[in-house]
């Protein structure tokens, strides 16, 4: 099956919140170039030093690591300066489409585009429909994007059509508001609409909820959003390439700069320009409370992804507050790896989601 994906290995990371490691690649053992020093605050000083492809990766991940340092967000990021991001937006399904229509015939899944509650969706839906058994439960994606390029014709599509062909049930991803047209809260309550909407005619119990980076984010706040409005909770959340903490920050900030570039930047995006991080409903991770009445959760991640440490806290604090929590690390993959679906690696992260919302939405198979 594998061999099938190969015509999709590029996919569209350009404008997705997504990077492969990024630097050149040794073919030998890791050699320190010095000892290493350590600071009076603890603060230790990384000698240069070689890192070669994980022992753990397939063959195809191997080959797929990048030989040259790359920025796949420059296109991205040039489009705001240019003032171009909603220009860039509306060009997703355009842009997007040969690889969306071959990922729909591996997969054996339909899409229609829609509007719930006046937010642009995308429905997914299996080729064969859903079993009578698995009608009236769904999934509701919120697409990555760095809350600039999130797009249920992109990224949404990306994570949501393998997920609804191997789960075999319905999943709408919409496009949020973003920078820098719009700034912190208009995604959540965009979120908030749809999941309002949706239980007009679904139990809160055959709703879950995921996202990949920024998705991934925006899910964690969408579940503070709803405690704090005493909204019924869904029956599960994935939090995927991503954490419950908006500051990010952890030991992957720093060693995870020469994979990525995205790890380099500040945040001068915009979409949390006037908000104040360590708020509960920007970042439930500073409050246990909160975090104690989360959903099961999911969380993913890999270890050369700038997330990492701020994905194993949020997974850490969830288990600390009693939360029933599951977390999955790839070695040696980057941010959102699951984007590239010629990876087996790939394809194993789909069917971890799938189990894991079978379990929680109660699934027929």
């Amino acid at each position: 099956m594998y061999g099938s994906l190969s015509s999709l290995r590029g996919l569209a990371l350009s404008v997705a919140a997504c990077a492969l490691p990024a630097m050149a690649i040794a073919q030998t053992p890791p050699i320190l170039a010095g000892p290493g020093t350590i600071e009076p605050d603890g603060t230790v000083v990384v000698p240069s030093f070689r890192l070669p492809p994980s022992v753990h990766l397939s063959d195809a991940a191997k080959k797929a690591l990048p030989r040259t340092p790359s920025d796949p967000e420059e296109p991205m990021m040039r489009a705001v300066a240019a003032g171009q991001a909603g220009a860039l937006r509306a060009r997703m399904p355009q842009i997007m489409a040969p690889r969306l229509d071959a990922l729909k015939q591996i997969y054996g899944v339909t899409t229609r585009d829609e509007l719930i509650a006046g937010i642009p969706a995308v429905r997914a839906t299996p080729v064969g429909g859903v079993a009578k058994a698995n009608r009236g439960k769904i999934l509701l994606n919120l697409p990555g994007g760095g809350f600039i390029m999130g797009a249920a014709t992109g990224t949404g599509m990306l994570e949501s059509i393998p997920l609804a062909g191997l789960a075999g049930l319905e999943i709408v991803s919409i496009t949020y508001r973003q920078a820098p047209e719009f700034t912190y809260p208009a995604a959540t309550q965009d979120v908030l609409a749809v999941y309002r909407d949706l239980l007009k005619t679904h139990k809160p119990q055959d709703i879950a909820i995921f996202g990949c980076s920024a998705g991934g984010l925006l899910t964690a706040e969408t579940m503070a959003a709803l405690i704090r409005d005493k909204l019924p909770l869904p029956a599960a959340i994935g939090i995927f390439c991503a954490s419950a903490d908006a500051r990010w920050g952890g030991d992957s900030q720093a060693f995870g700069r020469p994979f990525q570039a995205l790890a380099q930047r500040e945040d001068s995006r915009g979409y949390f320009k006037d908000a104040d991080l360590a708020d509960p409903i920007v970042s439930p991770i500073t409050s246990p409370a909160t975090l104690a009445q989360f959903p099961p959760t999911l969380v993913i991640t890999g270890t050369r992804a700038f997330e990492m440490s701020a994905a194993v806290n949020t997974h850490k604090e969830l288990v600390k507050a009693g939360v029933d929590a599951d977390l999955h690390v790839w070695d040696g993959l980057g941010h959102a790896f699951f984007y590239d679906p010629a990876l087996p690696e790939s394809r194993e992260a789909f069917d971890v989601m799938a189990r894991f919302f079978t379990q929680y939405l109660k699934l027929k198979r």
